[in-house]
């Protein structure tokens, strides 16, 4: 198929799917190019991955095997398109939604049809139909009941006539409609002025501009005591420079009923602005026009324009609070494993005892223990010679030790040990957040029924050392502790983000067929949770797959679920070599070729690592076509063969390993350490540098540069260097500074 020209029935089957109201491909044209133009991509790649999407496909699998139709967009790329059409999509129904609403009430003219179709985004199509849309009981709405919509007109219209206002609205006093007086007549009619100015368009677009460009957001203390709002006791500041963070500490505390908030607009401006558009020159009745705009704005405008603006403030910094999260997640989910050591994971406490769990350097548990180094026991001797017997006993390499609760002290008999004992050893302190989420888990019951729930915390941190990626994704992403303000945030949009940076890292690195359990399995592209299960169950039953091949015997496991899953699972056990790789099976054939147009010899071991040299000085556009794919497909293939099994996240930066402890009290300004980036927030980074309280590196110390962005320098995961600024006792924080140093 030619990249560029998308198959009419797949187009036209993309353009139906847009939704039972979106039925022209006209609509879908406009879909199209809107897309094309907001995210700068051809009109060919858009077509071509509409109709991958609604043709069943994942994300993962189009980014991955599919670039020749996509123009070789990212995974990154290609969530934005598939959001951005969900929205676009929604919006076309709406506006087909909100024409018949307005049809079937005999009031859709042609100009306004042209407008709610021109509509760009849901706001302007809701402000559209605002006057059309069905109302409770409003104080205008009860004038037109008491027959007073005809003087409202009259005044609107500004004529000069003969007849006074109070003539015109005497002939509207009906008291069995409750229309008493003059005053009564003039007050309903200015109501139902009132009320249109509320619900034009026009005029509520200008006004949302006007207060999100030129008003502030001010807040107020409810309280004299100190609390972590004290800063926003008396504050105020432009809506339109107010960084998410703030926005979202501003909401979390008028929650708890601390901080009292409002939107201060431009009242002044506005009015003269509305005046000048509703009030002619000379007019009869510029007085009460006046004092209408001005009620009008008061009391309907102002509140429902001050919703709207905090609203889409709030959405922003949630969304900037989720991607922050998101992109934390991942890095914390790539960092690279510890491959081949035997691990000790150790998890403190006080009271309970400190648990400790031996892991091979395959996962599997060897042994469980629990010591007593904390008070109120602090039995250290014994508990320390108990350690040294196990590290002996099953040549433990690494001590992954849990940063919770206890754990300063736990560091200092780690440290001990390793200076006492006559075998290279070394600890890391491990983020254990989450771990006893997963203890008390099901899934947890189910790996190690007969291990107590406490001890499991153990097994969590020693593992999640070993494979970051294996452990975690047991675990809600929520409860990983990654982020900033994840609990003020939608939780239902948080999860959908979150699992789908899990369905992203998980899909990047590959799966062990022979290995995965089901928590890690469901992410795999085109596999869900009862074809995971699955899985496992047929290889409890028959044994360790033999083939990518074999995947089509498991149940529910259908042609669709093989083409979406097979690439993204590896079987290091094949006899096939190119199913420990994430070359797909469709391409075998292709890759195939190569092999033999390299002279590939599968019984020599240093064959394939020879022949693929040969790759750099052949022609990759003409042998794309002798071999039949793509040039895209062709680089994939050659990168995984000169490579097989090859884990993208070994190219991470690799954890530091300590053999003593560094307390707080022995920084001093001006030293020079080297630490591990914890957590990235809009104002900058949380660094451990090894003494139980992470460092803050200010977004104006990142760099020797201007930052705008502190993702835009570090990323969780990363080592650096850093500088001691200030180390405050009283308030058990460490400033930091990256500049000149990395």
């Amino acid at each position: 198929m030619d990249k560029k020209i998308i198959p009419e029935r797949i187009a036209n089957d993309a353009a139906l799917k847009t939704s039972e109201i979106i039925k022209s491909r006209s609509d879908y044209m406009n879909i199209v190019n809107a897309l094309s133009q907001e995210l700068n991509v051809k009109t060919w790649q858009i077509e071509n991955t509409i109709g991958l999407i609604d043709g069943g496909n994942t994300i993962p699998f189009i980014a991955r095997y599919r670039k020749e139709q996509t123009g070789e967009l990212s995974d990154t790329e290609l969530r934005r398109l598939g959001e951005r059409l969900e929205y676009l999509r929604s919006l076309e129904n709406r506006k087909a939604e909100v024409i018949r609403l307005i049809d079937e009430q005999g009031e859709l003219s042609d100009e306004l049809k042209t407008k709610i179709r021109g509509a760009k985004i849901l706001q302007e199509v809701e402000d559209l139909y605002r006057p059309y849309r069905p109302k409770k009981r409003t104080r205008a709405s009860i004038a037109k009941e008491r027959g007073l919509e005809p003087l409202s007109k009259f005044i609107k219209e500004q004529k000069e006539t003969e007849i006074s206002l109070e003539e015109m609205a005497a002939s509207f006093i009906n008291p069995e409609l409750s229309v008493e007086t003059v005053e009564d007549a003039i007050k309903g009619a200015s109501d139902i002025i009132a009320e249109d100015i509320s619900d034009n368009a026009d005029y509520r677009k200008f006004i949302r501009t006007l207060t999100f460009n030129l008003g502030t957001i001010s807040t107020k203390g409810l309280t004299e005591e100190k609390s972590e709002y004290e800063m926003y006791y008396d504050y105020a500041e432009p809506i339109r420079t107010i960084p998410p963070h703030r926005v979202l500490a501003i909401n979390r505390g008028e929650k708890e009923k601390l901080l009292s908030v409002k939107i201060d607009p431009p009242k002044d401006r506005i009015i003269t602005k509305l005046v000048g558009k509703i009030i002619i020159d000379r007019s009869p009745f510029g007085v009460l026009l006046s004092e209408t705009i001005k009620d009008s704005y008061d009391r309907l405008i102002s509140p429902s324009i001050e919703r709207e603006i905090r609203n889409e403030l709030t959405q922003v910094a949630e969304e900037q609070a989720i991607n922050v999260f998101g992109t934390n997640l991942k890095n914390l989910l790539l960092q690279p494993p510890i491959k081949g050591r035997t691990i000790m994971g150790f998890d403190p406490a006080y009271r309970t005892g400190c648990k400790i769990a031996v892991l091979d350097d395959t996962g599997k548990l060897l042994d469980t223990t629990t010591v007593y180094v904390t008070p109120p026991q602090s039995k250290v001797e014994e508990s320390k010679a108990e350690l040294k017997e196990l590290i002996n006993k099953h040549n433990v390499d690494i001590i992954s030790l849990g940063n919770g609760t206890a754990s300063r002290e736990s560091e200092k008999v780690c440290a001990d040990i390793i200076k006492e004992i006559d075998k290279p050893l070394h600890y890391i302190v491990v983020n254990e957040a989450g771990a006893s989420v997963y203890s008390a888990s099901e899934l947890a019951a189910k790996e190690y029924p007969d291990v107590n729930v406490s001890i499991r915390g153990a097994i969590s941190i020693g593992r999640r050392l070993q494979d970051p990626l294996a452990e975690l994704v047991k675990i809600d992403p929520k409860s990983i502790g990654v982020g900033q303000y994840q609990h003020d945030v939608s939780q239902k949009n948080l999860s959908t983000a979150l699992n789908v940076v899990v369905e992203d890292c998980v899909n990047s690195v590959g799966v062990d067929l022979n290995t995965a359990t089901p928590a890690l399995l469901q992410y795999v592209s085109g596999i869900n949770s009862t074809v995971a299960k699955n899985i496992v169950i047929y290889r409890d039953e028959v044994g360790k797959f033999k083939s990518r091949k074999e995947l089509k015997k498991v149940k529910n496991l259908g042609p669709k679920a093989f083409e979406q899953c097979a690439g993204f699972l590896r079987i290091p056990e094949s006899k096939v070599l190119l199913d420990n790789t994430s070359v797909h099976p469709e391409s075998y054939v292709a890759a195939e070729k190569l092999l033999n147009k390299l002279d590939y010899n599968e019984k020599d071991e240093n064959s394939l690592k020879e022949i693929m040299k040969k790759v750099n000085s052949l022609d990759i556009n003409k042998l794309s076509e002798e071999i039949g794919v793509g040039e895209p497909t062709l680089r994939d293939i050659i990168k995984e063969l000169q490579k097989p099994g090859r884990d993208p996240r070994d190219e991470m930066p690799k954890p530091i390993f300590h053999t003593d402890v560094l307390e707080m009290k022995d920084l001093r300004p001006e030293m020079i350490l080297t630490g591990t980036v914890r957590n990235v927030i809009d104002f900058g980074a949380f660094v451990d540098i090894g003494v139980h309280q992470d460092g803050l590196v200010h977004i104006s110390q990142l760099s020797d540069k201007f930052v705008r962005w502190p993702m835009d320098v570090v990323q969780v995961g990363d080592i650096v260097k850093v500088k001691v600024l200030e180390v405050d006792f009283d308030r058990n924080r460490i400033n930091l500074s990256m500049k000149g140093l990395n």
